[in-house]
Order: C-alpha cells, then sequence, then structure tokens
C-alpha cells in the first residue's frame, strides 16, 4: 500500500521540480484571470474520472475556493445527460464536446480539457473546434501528452503514464489554480 502513496509523492515531486510544468501552471492562471477579468467564461470537458475533475473545477469557480465572493462563469461540458445522450445517439460520442464547444463558445473564452491519455478523441475534436471559434485552450494532460500534445495553448503535462498519479496530480493542479486565480482576482 505504501508504494502507491510513494509514486503519488514521486509524481508530484517530479512537477515540483519542472520548471517548465511550473510556468504552463502560471501560464494557464493568467489566462483565466484574463479571461474572468474581460467577462468570458471558461468551458472544462474530460471523461470518466476526467469528467468528475471537470465538474470539480468547475464547482470551484461558481462556488467559491477559499475566499468569499461573486461567482466566476465556468461550465462544466460534462454534466447535461440529456445533451450528451442525445447528440451521442444520434450523431457519434466522439463529437459531443466539440459541439458543445461550438454552441456554448465564444471568442475570448476558454477551454479546459482533463485527459490522462491525452488521445480521446472527443477531446481533441473539441480543442480543435476551441480554435475555430477563437477560443484560448487548457489542456492538463498525462502520458507525454499523447494526440493532444501540440494543440492547446497551454499543456501542463503530467509526467507519468499512471492513471491514477495523472488524476491526483490533476487534482493537486486544479486546486493550485483556482486558489491562485481567486486569489489574484480577489487581490488576497
Amino acid at each position: 500500500m505504501k508504494h502507491y502513496i510513494q509514486e503519488s509523492i514521486d509524481t508530484k515531486k517530479a512537477i515540483l521540480e519542472d520548471e517548465g510544468i511550473l510556468s504552463a501552471i502560471e501560464d494557464g492562471i493568467n489566462l483565466i484571470v484574463d479571461c474572468f477579468n474581460s467577462g468570458s467564461k471558461i468551458l472544462i470537458a474530460g471523461n470518466g474520472g476526467s469528467a468528475a475533475d471537470a465538474q470539480h473545477f468547475a464547482a470551484e469557480f461558481v462556488g467559491r475556493f477559499k475566499h468569499e465572493r461573486r461567482g466566476y462563469p465556468a461550465i462544466a461540458l460534462t454534466t447535461d445527460s440529456s445533451i450528451m445522450t442525445a447528440w451521442s445517439n444520434d450523431y457519434h460520442f466522439d463529437s459531443v464536446f466539440e459541439r458543445k464547444v461550438e454552441a456554448l463558445g465564444n471568442e475570448g473564452d476558454i477551454l479546459i480539457v482533463f485527459s490522462t491519455s491525452g488521445n480521446s478523441k472527443n477531446i481533441l475534436k473539441a480543442i480543435h473546434k476551441a480554435h475555430e471559434h477563437g477560443l484560448k485552450t487548457v489542456a492538463l494532460l498525462g502520458c507525454n501528452g499523447g494526440g493532444a500534445k501540440g494543440f492547446a495553448h497551454v499543456e501542463i503535462i503530467v509526467p507519468s503514464d499512471n492513471t491514477p498519479r495523472i488524476q491526483e496530480a490533476h487534482v493537486m493542479i486544479l486546486h493550485i489554480i483556482a486558489e491562485e486565480v481567486e486569489a489574484r482576482l480577489v487581490g488576497k
């Protein structure tokens, strides 16, 4: 059992020691702060455990993290089961997030995606659709970035190919981003 904890520590230590990853996290924070300051919103997507991360991330912005403040506009694209099942049934699940970006995304918004492999077709299509509509993109990835590597404006790639450790690191990173965005926007 201890080896699981050690793997998680080692993954997070690798992030701590990688200036490129830390710089990418800072870039993501700055993009989100600028987005909210300009009155734009963020859209967030992921599959499976990453869908839960997308919803968790949206909740930190719409609700609160540590400070009493106004809600920030964040939408988890994973939450409307009627749209997701209708679209997937009539068309294909590969395009479900792409369609939601097309319907909800505007120039100046940000699409944030979570993918442990970086290879989810619906995530890749959503990134491409975001670019077509003038959205900035932030990708939290693992496994060296997979097929998504090189396509997002900001890529935060967890240096691991172990899905549970990647997801644990993604939660740590989303908490860091939420805390810093909130602190900068409320001036604390």
